[in-house]
């Protein structure tokens, strides 16, 4: 049997006790955030949440391509921030890395005009990424039976505040 074959569908998270996942997440994010051109005057250094990541990993749980309707409700999911962000990745498992997950949104940066501040395309994960006043990530992937159409699926999720 695979690895997938012995897993039931979407039972497989990294946890809190990761710290290569949790380390390559954060430093993936500070990483594309210190390239933003021009820089950011006041861009806040990206540090992990815990509750933001066990928010990530219930929602990514669910083996859904789509967003976590409930991260608009003031609280709801987390006790100290009003608002949040998300970004979601799908793809093969065997392709994930949170790298690769976050230099995909990363290049939404090809859609941005800075002088207008407006996207041509869908941008919002870029923008996401380097927004400046979030200093707060947590970050979970799920591999899942299918998701977003895509077999043996990798659905990487991260929240962000404030968002």
């Amino acid at each position: 049997f695979s690895f997938l074959d012995r897993l039931s569908s979407c039972d497989f998270i990294f946890n809190k006790y990761n710290y290569a996942f949790i380390e390559e997440c954060v430093r993936s994010h500070n990483d594309y955030r210190a390239k933003v051109a021009p820089p950011a005057s006041n861009m806040r250094y990206m540090t992990w949440d815990a509750a933001l990541a066990r928010t990530a990993r219930a929602w990514a749980h669910k083996c859904r391509f789509e967003h976590n309707v409930y991260l608009e409700k003031k609280y709801q999911c987390h006790p100290n921030f009003t608002t949040l962000g998300e970004n979601i990745w799908v793809g093969s498992h065997h392709i994930f890395t949170p790298t690769g997950a976050v230099r995909s949104w990363y290049n939404e940066v090809n859609f941005y005009t800075f002088e207008t501040r407006k996207c041509t395309k869908i941008c919002g994960h870029y923008t996401q990424v380097v927004w400046d006043n979030s200093y707060k990530v947590g970050c979970a992937v799920v591999f899942c039976n299918k998701a977003g159409g895509i077999k043996n699926a990798a659905l990487f999720v991260c929240d962000y505040a404030p968002g």
